[in-house]
C-alpha cells in the first residue's frame, strides 16, 4: 500500500479523467444517442414519421458502427479527432471515441425501449388532434423514461470500461495507472486499487440510475 499512498496524486487525477470521460460519454452520447434511437423508432414501418429511407440509413450507420471494436475505433477516429482540432492521443482523443462508441450502442437501448410503449398511447393523442412531434415530445419519451433511464445506467457501465481502455492509447485514466504503474511493474495492489475505484464508480451510478428509475416508474 505504500506505492499506492505514494501515486495518491495520479490515482486522484486519474480518477477524476475517468468521471470527465465517463460523463461525457454519458451525457454527450447519450443526447446523440437519443436522437438517433427515437429516429430509428418514429421512422419505422407504420412509425410516427414513418421514413423507409431516414430508416434505413440510420439502421446502416449504426449497424456499421457497433460491431467495430472499440480500440480499433479509437484508432480510426484520429482524422476526426483532427477535425474537432483535438491533435494527438491523450483525452481528447479518447473522448472523441468514446462519446462515438456510446451513441451507436445507446441509440439502440433506445430503439428497444420505445417498443415497450403501447401504440394505443399514441394512437390516442394523434386522435385528440396532437401534432406528430407533441407525440414524440409528451407522451412517448415520458412514458418510455423509467426503462430508459434504466438503459442508461446500463449504458454507463460499458462506457466506464471504455475510459479504462483508453488508458493503453494514452489518456489519463484508471485504466492508464493500472497498466503503467501496476502491470508494467508487476504491482498488483496498484492494479487492485484502481479496479476497485472503477467498481465504485459503477456501483454508485448504478445506484444512482436504479432510484432515479424507481422514482419514475412510481408516477
Amino acid at each position: 500500500m505504500d506505492r499506492v499512498w505514494e501515486l495518491r496524486s495520479i490515482f486522484l487525477e486519474s480518477l477524476w479523467t475517468t468521471i470527465w470521460l465517463a460523463g461525457g460519454g454519458i451525457v454527450i452520447g447519450g443526447a446523440i444517442g437519443l436522437l438517433v434511437g427515437t429516429g430509428l423508432y418514429v421512422s419505422r414501418r407504420g412509425g410516427i414519421v414513418s421514413n423507409r429511407w431516414t430508416n434505413g440509413v440510420l439502421n446502416f450507420l449504426v449497424n456499421f458502427m457497433r460491431p467495430i471494436p472499440f480500440v480499433l475505433l479509437v484508432i480510426a477516429l484520429q482524422p476526426v479527432s483532427r477535425w474537432f482540432g483535438i491533435s494527438g492521443i491523450g483525452n481528447g482523443q479518447a473522448l472523441v471515441a468514446i462519446v462515438f462508441a456510446s451513441a451507436f450502442g445507446i441509440s439502440r437501448i433506445v430503439e428497444q425501449n420505445l417498443v415497450s410503449v403501447q401504440p394505443g398511447v399514441l394512437e390516442a393523442a394523434r386522435a385528440m388532434g396532437a401534432s406528430r412531434w407533441k407525440v414524440i415530445t409528451t407522451v412517448l419519451l415520458p412514458e418510455a423514461l423509467g426503462p430508459l433511464i434504466l438503459g442508461f445506467t446500463f449504458a454507463l457501465v460499458a462506457i466506464v470500461d471504455m475510459t479504462a481502455i483508453v488508458g493503453i492509447t494514452g489518456a489519463d485514466s484508471l485504466g492508464k495507472v493500472a497498466l503503467t504503474y501496476g502491470l508494467k511493474q508487476f504491482n498488483w495492489t496498484v492494479t487492485a486499487v484502481a479496479i476497485l475505484l472503477v467498481i465504485v464508480i459503477v456501483q454508485i451510478g448504478q445506484l444512482i440510475g436504479n432510484a432515479l428509475a424507481r422514482k419514475v416508474m412510481r408516477r
